[in-house]
């Protein structure tokens, strides 16, 4: 499904570059639970972020559903990135003007259905998270722990392929941390691959397998 060769990501300080990610090779099955560890500035979320098409590293190759991510002209990868994949953003990243429900259902406006059909997914939506009080509301009105359902529920609306989650849990309490990871685990049975940030190591442990990064290296 993704397969990364010789990742780069730098900037240049003093005209030194300054490494980001740094040489990372990976690659990662359909269906496979990834957890994506390491100290904060050790390239993670770049590297979730290279993954989700929102970065592009400064050498390197990156296949996708055996596309050349690369290669492909902006409007492509735009279409491949909302075809297959949800993304949960650490500071989640909704839209301020749009209400909870208009929120969730944005992804499912580029994916061209009818209204009929985002109504019924934004409804499941609600239930699922449990949010239908909050569906009028905007996300100045909601703590930080429910604009991250609401962040949650807005990914998985569109049915994703792939989900990348970065910190999904961070704002959370105790217990709902746990029903997202639960969620998640379920998700994963039912085919969906997913690649998650995270500085827990309890949450780790849901992943199959456990990535380590070390000032941009992926540690063996």
């Amino acid at each position: 499904m993704i397969k990364l060769e010789r990742i780069y990501k730098w900037y240049k300080v003093r005209g030194v570059p300054s490494f980001i990610l740094n040489d990372i090779n990976l690659e990662i099955e359909e269906g496979d639970f990834i957890s994506v560890m390491g100290p904060s500035g050790s390239g993670k979320s770049t590297l979730l972020n290279v993954i989700g098409m929102l970065d592009e590293p400064n050498e390197g190759n990156y296949h996708f559903m055996g596309e050349d991510v690369f290669a492909l002209k902006p409007k492509k990868r735009t279409d491949l990135f909302q075809s297959y994949m949800g993304y949960v953003f650490q500071s989640y990243h909704l839209i301020d003007e749009l209400t909870v429900y208009e929120n969730i259902e944005t992804p499912l406006i580029y994916k061209k259905l009818s209204r009929k059909e985002r109504k019924a997914i934004v409804g499941d939506m609600l239930d699922r998270f449990q949010i239908v009080g909050k569906k009028d509301l905007f996300p100045a009105q909601l703590s930080g722990g429910q604009q991250q359902v609401v962040g949650i529920a807005r990914a998985l609306a569109g049915s994703p392929k792939l989900l990348l989650a970065d910190e999904p849990t961070g704002n959370l309490n105790s217990t709902q941390g746990e029903e997202i990871m639960e969620l998640f685990t379920e998700l994963n049975k039912e085919g969906v691959t997913i690649i998650q940030v995270t500085h827990s190591e309890k949450n780790a442990e849901y992943g199959e397998r456990i990535i380590n990064l070390l000032d941009g290296c992926i540690q063996r």
